[in-house]
């Protein structure tokens, strides 16, 4: 059984992380997040997780990524884009 928390379960709240530190949340959806974050501390761990990562990436100097990294950034990129639209391989 999923955690729920108002109108959101994490799995929910884990695809929205992007969305919500862009602003591009609406501003219902982005109330119900936060109220979500506040009860859920798994949700806010994953939050600040994707918040350093935009934040090191976004630092990231051309060349800086090994080939073997930027691989694999490419590989998690197309594999989520895969479960997104319900393209992904078992």
């Amino acid at each position: 059984m999923p955690l729920l928390y108002d109108d959101l379960v994490c799995r929910d709240a884990v695809e929205l992380a992007s969305d919500y530190l862009e602003g591009a949340l609406s501003w219902r959806r982005r109330r119900s997040y936060e109220r979500h974050l506040r009860g859920c501390p798994h949700c806010r761990a994953h939050l600040a997780q994707v918040r350093s990562i935009v934040t090191e990436l976004g630092r990231a100097e051309p060349g800086q990524l090994t080939d073997d990294a930027r691989a694999d950034l490419m590989d998690v990129s197309r594999r989520y884009r895969e479960e997104r639209s319900g393209d992904a391989e078992p």
